[in-house]
């Protein structure tokens, strides 16, 4: 088979907590797909054989081998250089300088294209659910971390050092929570899941009340972004607040893209607002509307995304086929 009729693409979407990988057929549709944690703890030649894996046992799901397979798209959270593949700073997996693409393609025989996570989901998004229409498009991405994508004049758009779209670490509070990049008071720091979890278990230390101790146990360790939507069905006031508070950071960040980019569509995703869309959105919206700037606003589309989970492998797949065709 020559290289480009090979029909079947992969798509991986590496976290720091899961790696998803999924098999496409020409028409974007998943065929079968494998999930594994990360456990980045333990080094990254780990995580990349944990990676090869996955990948293998996704195309063993659908009965295929690596030899229909024409190439990989894979999305890593961080900065990442396309042309060499490498990872050049991943702070969710305590990466720096990574030569992801170099080492699956030892392991697997396979071309691998890596791209930042963010970039490759807003793709994923942009070409699968909205047929590639809107012009200008960012996609905001929150979830263990905040990240976004941006499609402008119809092109992803990186930036001069190939990171643009790092919206997690645009400070929102001055002087705020310390974040993971090591300032304080980014995005990310005040509206992430884990910014989140933080907030909820520093209140119960406090005293506060909530229905989470008598699911979870007082440390709520085992706690998930669902769980916070079955608090707040049963009324419980004070994650409902501290979720509000979150959606309104989210909105005041949505409302200075819409005055900076001045984008058609901005889409919302990643595992938290999956979760809470419910709670979340008509509050993101609301905000968003009310902090940009007089007239930015018209006709612009925010909207949360309905790939879920999937957009990071759908938009791998997208750009395994773009790389090769």
């Amino acid at each position: 088979m020559a290289e480009n009729t090979k029909p079947y693409v992969i798509g991986v979407d590496l976290g720091g907590t899961k790696i998803l990988a999924g098999v496409f057929d020409e028409k974007l549709t998943c065929l079968g797909r494998a999930k594994s944690s990360t456990k980045a703890q333990r080094g990254a030649p780990a995580v990349i054989e944990r990676v090869a894996r996955c990948v293998q046992d996704a195309i063993d799901e659908c009965d295929l081998t690596t030899k229909q397979i024409r190439a990989l798209g894979l999305g890593a959270p961080g900065a990442v250089e396309p042309e060499s593949g490498r990872v050049l700073f991943a702070p969710n997996l305590v990466w720096e300088d990574v030569p992801l693409k170099k080492e699956l393609e030892k392991r697997l025989d396979i071309p691998v294209f890596v791209e930042n996570d963010c970039n490759i989901q807003t793709l994923g998004v942009w070409d699968k659910e909205l047929r590639g229409k809107p012009r200008h498009l960012v996609g905001i991405f929150i979830g263990t971390g905040i990240g976004a994508g941006l499609i402008l004049e119809g092109k992803p758009f990186a930036g001069f050092n190939r990171t643009a779209g790092e919206i997690g670490h645009m400070i929102l509070e001055v002087g705020g929570p310390k974040c993971g990049c090591g300032n304080r008071g980014c995005f990310e720091a005040v509206a992430s899941r884990t910014a989140l979890f933080r907030k909820i278990q520093a209140g119960v230390k406090d005293g506060h009340k909530t229905l989470l101790t008598d699911l979870l146990g007082g440390d709520l360790k085992d706690l998930r972004s669902g769980d916070l939507r079955k608090a707040i069905k049963r009324g419980d006031k004070f994650v409902e607040k501290v979720v509000e508070e979150a959606a309104e950071y989210i909105g005041i960040a949505v409302a200075n893209v819409i005055n900076l980019l001045n984008p058609e569509v901005v889409v919302l995703g990643g595992g938290l607002l999956d979760a809470l869309e419910d709670e979340m959105l008509a509050i993101i919206i609301e905000t968003a509307h009310d902090n940009a700037m007089q007239g930015t606003d018209k006709g612009i589309e925010i909207i949360a995304s309905r790939l879920g989970d999937d957009a990071g492998i759908t938009g791998g797949a997208v750009l395994a086929r773009r790389e090769t065709k």
